[in-house]
Parts: structure tokens; sequence; C-alpha cells
């Protein structure tokens, strides 16, 4: 039986624009502890789909837990110009959180 991984990279090695497979890549090498892949993953999935709101806010939150301070603060920046774009409210104001408490 394949891991929840395989079965992400798989996907992605199938069709390597699938944004979901990415952003579940991503988080599943976010959660196990895996954070520069999980990182490589959100930075891959952004510049092939920049409007892909959570992933703003959970590589920044990357950027946190590596100590990256600086990056973070940019990337949710970029988030928040991103989510005001799209009319994503929700996910725009959960980037100001985390941009405020930085």
């Amino acid at each position: 039986m394949s891991s929840r991984l395989e079965v992400l990279q798989n996907m992605i090695a199938q069709n390597p624009n699938d944004s979901f497979a990415r952003y579940g890549l991503a988080m599943e090498y976010a959660n196990s502890g895996d954070l520069e892949r999980a990182l490589e993953q959100y930075r891959a999935l952004l510049a092939a789909d920049p409007n892909y709101s959570a992933a703003y806010y959970h590589g920044g939150q990357t950027l946190q837990k590596l100590g990256r301070v600086e990056e973070a603060r940019a990337l949710y920046q970029q988030g928040i110009e991103a989510t005001t774009r799209i009319g994503d409210l929700h996910t725009r104001s959960e980037l100001q959180a985390a941009l405020d408490a930085l």
C-alpha cells in the first residue's frame, strides 16, 4: 500500500500543474517535519497558481518555523495582495493576523 506522500508525489509527476495535489504534498511534507521540502512545494505552487490563497498562509507559517521571519513577512504581504485581488477576504484576514503577530 502506498503512503499518502507517495500517492501525492505520483499525482504531481503525472500532472505538475495540479494545484490541489501540490498543496497536499506541501502539507504532507510540513506535517512530517520536512519543512524545506514543504517550502519548495508551496513556492512551486504559487509560481504556477498565484491565486492559491492558502499556500501563502501555510508557506508563511513554514518560513516562521524555519526562523526566516523576513521571508515570512514578505510572503504574507504577497498573499494579502493576492487575496485582495481575488476577493478572498477570509484568507486575507488570516494573513493580516499572521503578519501582525510577527
